[in-house]
């Protein structure tokens, strides 16, 4: 098998981070010979468009991944579940982006641009972290390599785009409603989303952390080899239709020149430092919405501790925070051989 002719399926290619995949592989120019749709039964029969073609989207069935060597899952945890041992089997490497995997130990958790070493000790499944992880680590981990970091407190301001293709269309439609006078009538959340926020409504643990917090902090530690790193996250659905925002504080081991801080941060992969003080004008949604960068900007000293930075960051959730990170896994498995695993990973 050479890298041109990779067999690459999308299960879950109607949603929302499927669309941006079928984008992302078409303009990243991604080395495949044939591209295989998949998604429920609901789905099939559709077509949608790849390199000026149409494709139709088909049925998963035990039969769909015989003649695939790549599978980029973005459909759910319980369909990522229900048919990876299926992929594993049929000899193909699932790329995730459910939480199904992420925290199993021998499952890499990778984020290409700080741990893609990684990726070399793979058996068929490597996950995609979080969004808000990634969004994350992109802006703090280099400063991490530099000073060690003790503690992050992290409030997100998240897009209902991390809730899907349907999600972006009742925010839509709510809005409409109140515009008009009307109740807006909630269906993906729990409450209406429309001018109005919530916290984060996934599962509530017995300490009071709902699950997306929760993978912050495990996820963050796992990504940086730092089992023991302090992190405690509040997470907040706002009324945005894509791209989220995370205020950040950050303590370090030794206190950190902010001027230094920038100097890092500019040069960055994935990051693009976003700050003009004298207009207050910082990373915003509407900037970040369709960009591959996180924007980081605000990079100030904290008042209230000599060794701690603030800064503020805005990231397309449905892109860097999970399409374009999947792609970029994808890639580096081509640039390392290892599209299959090597036989003493298994």
């Amino acid at each position: 098998m050479s890298d041109s002719n990779l067999r690459v399926a999308i299960l879950g290619a109607t949603g929302a981070v499927g669309a941006e995949l079928l984008d992302l592989l078409d303009s990243r120019e991604f080395p495949l010979s044939h591209l295989k749709l998949l998604a429920s039964s609901s789905s099939a029969g559709l077509s949608l468009s790849f390199k000026g073609k149409s494709l139709t989207v088909e049925a998963v069935n035990d039969k769909s991944f015989e003649d695939v060597d790549l599978v980029l899952a973005s459909a759910g945890g319980s369909v990522s579940k229900q048919w990876a041992q299926i992929i594993v089997s049929s000899g193909a490497t699932m790329i995730d982006n459910s939480s199904a995997f992420r925290m199993k130990p021998n499952v890499p958790l990778i984020v290409p641009e700080i741990n893609s070493e990684d990726i070399l000790k793979h058996q068929g499944i490597i996950a995609n972290p979080n969004c808000t992880t990634i969004l994350l680590g992109l802006a703090v981990y280099p400063l991490h390599r530099v000073n060690p970091i003790k503690r992050l407190v992290v409030s997100t301001y998240q897009s209902v785009s991390g809730a899907g293709a349907r999600a972006m269309e009742e925010l839509k439609l709510q809005s409409k409603a109140i515009l008009a006078g009307e109740k807006p009538k909630p269906d993906i959340f729990p409450y209406p989303v429309a001018f109005n926020l919530f916290p984060h409504n996934s599962p509530l643990n017995e300490l009071g952390y709902c699950e997306e917090e929760m993978k912050m902090l495990n996820e963050t530690r796992k990504i940086f080899k730092e089992p023991n790193l302090r992190v405690s996250a509040t997470c907040v659905r706002v009324p945005v239709l894509r791209a989220h925002s995370e205020s950040v504080n950050i303590e370090f081991s030794a206190p950190f020149p902010v001027e230094k801080a920038l100097e890092i941060l500019s040069k960055a992969p994935g990051v693009r430092v976003v700050q003009d003080w004298q207009n207050n004008y910082f990373p915003m949604p509407i900037d970040a919405s369709g960009q591959d960068d996180v924007l980081v900007g605000r990079i100030r000293g904290d008042l209230s501790h000599p060794q701690a930075l603030e800064l503020w960051l805005c990231g397309d959730q449905i892109r860097k925070g999970a399409a374009l990170n999947a792609v970029q896994i994808a890639e580096l498995l081509i640039a390392k051989n290892c599209v299959k695993p090597s036989m003493d990973t298994l």
